[in-house]
Parts: structure tokens; C-alpha cells; sequence
């Protein structure tokens, strides 16, 4: 890389440096970009830089002269341009097809009496959560996540993580509700109904949306006590109900349904439930996916399915992913989401489909497609999920 540049961006790694952004990638790259930020850890400036690989994010801390000769590397071989910004000016780099290099300067000028930027030198930055310690919210404080003031109590801080990370995946398919009319929201398998309570709480009284909630279990204590405490805070449209996946038609129309950790073949009752009614949205934690492990058989796969704990992994993952794709067949878009950190529960995939308003006009032609491959991935893995053949029978 031309000394200069590596020159400017070495003068510019001081106090006034805030961020940089390295970014347009060589066509097919698997690094996306880079951003670069400096972190204060054990009394000493260091550069964190992330970088995002696929849908994954990679943070590395480095010291000053590391990440000169990482940079040099990163504007070599993948990125063309850079913006380092600073206290008081913006530094443009881009490199040409040809591996010819420019370097533009741009002053920033700060308005009379407003607030200087400077950098974030947290390494851990605070997560800015939906519910807030510190508000004191009734549902929580009596399934045991917070105390009466509101502060999360130390065992169940995990508990609260994992309610905040299930609102922030509502909060990002919003736009995929109806404001006009009351929604009808089904959760299978509620169990002691945590999430149930945050979703009702999250779209009611906090987004003002027009909701009915149904949560329905096997356990006809924990319903009976759910359906107590829905009473306590005034919940009028949550209500509890004793039922199977499988069997129930309570409601003919559904417009999000959840199911969180519905064990085995339950999930695949549950999303077809969620296709027949044309749910907007879906959303499934699936649990102990037993089905696929039993059938599973494949003279090309045996070298790595003769390990009980990586064909039981292995299958797990094909059981999801063949759902997802399923209801992409269906017409949904469909994701497959990290639900909790790895460190806490296996169990920790979340498959969220949206139902796509653009894809219904041309869905036989989709789902042609889809179900042409998916009928050739369960050939070779001589599989047959329960999904697939609820589908099938149907059609």
C-alpha cells in the first residue's frame, strides 16, 4: 500500500480518532466490511475492529502497529475505499481498479454550542434493551425476573436477556401487522408463559397495537396460575387454555403464531397450523429433534453419521433447515435466527418467516422450485419430515 496513506492513517490513530469504516469488496468476497473503533481495556488504547463475514461478526483488539499491517492487508487484498473519521476531520481513501490510491481531507466543522463528538471507549458497550431494569413491570416481578424495585434479580438476568432478544425479533417484523384491526396471536406450548406475557405487554401496552392472545399448554397448573395472573394486571385479551398443537381449532384466523421449545414433531404441527391459517408471521424455537435422527441413512454421509453426538446435531440442523425452506415453498421469508447465546442452551435456533405479500403472486411457480429441491435433499438423506408430509397431504 502506498506509504502515504498508511502515513495519514498513522498520524490520525490519535486522541481525535473516533471510527473508520472499511468497505466495497472485490465482487464474491466473504468480508463484507470492516469497522474500526478505539477501546480503553486495562488502562490501555487499543483498535477493535469488526469484521462482518457473511452474517457473522468477528471482533478482533489490536495495538497500533497491528492494525497498520492488518490494514495494509485488508486495502490490499479486499476493500476499495476507507473513511476514518475524527474530532475534527473525515479522511476518504479509495483505491481504483488499477491499485491507484487518492487520499482527500475533509474538514469537520462543529456548530457554536453543540456537543463535540468523541469516541466510545467502552470494549463491552451497554446493551439498550426493550424492557429496562429499573421500571418496575408487574408480569416480571411476579415470575420472579425482577425485584419490586425493578431491579433484575442476578439468577434470572439470563431470563431477562433472553426476553428482551425474543421482543427485539416482533419489534423488527412490525411492519408486517395490521394496525387496523385486532390481531389474533397464538403461542403453542406456552409452559409458565415469560415471553407470552412480554409479547402481550410489548404490542399492547407499549406499541398500542390491537391484539388477542392465546397461549395454550398441556399443564392444566401452569394455565390455571396464567391465566390468574392475566386477570391481576388487567389483561383482558391474553387468555390461557388447556390444549394440544395437534388438535386445536379454536380460531380460524391467526395472524402470528409462536412456539417455543414444542418438542420434536409438536413444532411441525405448530408451522403447519401457521400455513393454513396464512399467518403474517411465525415464530418457532423448536426443541428435541428426534424425528430425522431415526431415519436418517445415507452410504455417502456414514463416515460422520457413525458419531452419535454428530448425527444427532447434524440432524437437528437438517430438521430445521428443511422447515425454513418449507415454508419458503409456502411463500414466506423465511430466517434462521441465533435465539440465546450458545454458552446457555444448545436449544438456541429461532426460525422466523414473514409472510411475503410479493411472493404470493408467483408462489405455485416457488413452490414448484422449492419442493422440486427439498424432494431431492430428503431422497439423499432418506428422510421424511412430518412437516413435509403434513404439506404433501394437503396438496
Amino acid at each position: 500500500m502506498d506509504s502515504s496513506i498508511l502515513k495519514a492513517i498513522s498520524e490520525n490513530l490519535n486522541i481525535d480518532f473516533i471510527d473508520m469504516v472499511i468497505s466495497n469488496p472485490p465482487k464474491g468476497s466473504e468480508l463484507i466490511k470492516v469497522k474500526v473503533r478505539p477501546v480503553l481495556l486495562k488502562g490501555n488504547i487499543l483498535y477493535q475492529a469488526s469484521e462482518y463475514r457473511g452474517k457473522q461478526i468477528f471482533h478482533t483488539n489490536f495495538k497500533k502497529e497491528e492494525l497498520l499491517e492488518k490494514l495494509t492487508d485488508w486495502l490490499e487484498n479486499n476493500m476499495k475505499q476507507a473513511v476514518m473519521t475524527c474530532k475534527t476531520k473525515q479522511i476518504n481513501i479509495l483505491i481504483s481498479k488499477k491499485g491507484k490510491a487518492t487520499v482527500k481531507f475533509k474538514n469537520i466543522i462543529t456548530p457554536v454550542n453543540s456537543k463535540e463528538r468523541s469516541a466510545d471507549l467502552q470494549h463491552n458497550r451497554e446493551k439498550a434493551y426493550i424492557l429496562t431494569e429499573g421500571n418496575p413491570i408487574p408480569f416480571l416481578i411476579d415470575l420472579g425476573v425482577m425485584n419490586s424495585e425493578g431491579k433484575i434479580i442476578k439468577s434470572k438476568y439470563d431470563k431477562f436477556k433472553q426476553i428482551n432478544r425474543f421482543l427485539e425479533f416482533i419489534e423488527d417484523i412490525l411492519p408486517s401487522l395490521s394496525r387496523e384491526r385486532e390481531l389474533t396471536i397464538i403461542d403453542f406450548g406456552c409452559g409458565k408463559s415469560y415471553l407470552t406475557f412480554a409479547m402481550y405487554y410489548y404490542l399492547k401496552e407499549l406499541k398500542g397495537y390491537q391484539i388477542k392472545v392465546i397461549g395454550l399448554d398441556l399443564k392444566e397448573d401452569v394455565i390455571r396460575h396464567c391465566n390468574q395472573l392475566a386477570q391481576k394486571y388487567g389483561y383482558d385479551n391474553l387468555h390461557f387454555m388447556v390444549g394440544d398443537i395437534a388438535s386445536y381449532e379454536g380460531a380460524s384466523k391467526v395472524d402470528m403464531v409462536v412456539t417455543l421449545h414444542a418438542c420434536d414433531t409438536a413444532t411441525d404441527y405448530a408451522l403447519f397450523k401457521a400455513i393454513q391459517w396464512e399467518a403474517e408471521v411465525i415464530l418457532s424455537v423448536p426443541c428435541c429433534q428426534h424425528e430425522l435422527n431415526s431415519q436418517i441413512k445415507n452410504d455417502i454421509l456414514s463416515p460422520i453419521l457413525q458419531y452419535g453426538l454428530i448425527k444427532e446435531r447434524f440432524t437437528a440442523l437438517a430438521t430445521d433447515a428443511l422447515r425454513a425452506e418449507l415454508l419458503e415453498a409456502m411463500g414466506y421469508k423465511s430466517q434462521i435466527l441465533e435465539f440465546i447465546d450458545m454458552e446457555h442452551t444448545p436449544k438456541n435456533i429461532l426460525i422466523r418467516g414473514v409472510r411475503n405479500p410479493k411472493n404470493q403472486n408467483k408462489t405455485a411457480e416457488l413452490k414448484k422450485q422449492k419442493m422440486k429441491s427439498i424432494e431431492e435433499c430428503r431422497k439423499f438423506l432418506n428422510v421424511n419430515p412430518a412437516l413435509y408430509q403434513l404439506l404433501i397431504d394437503k396438496m
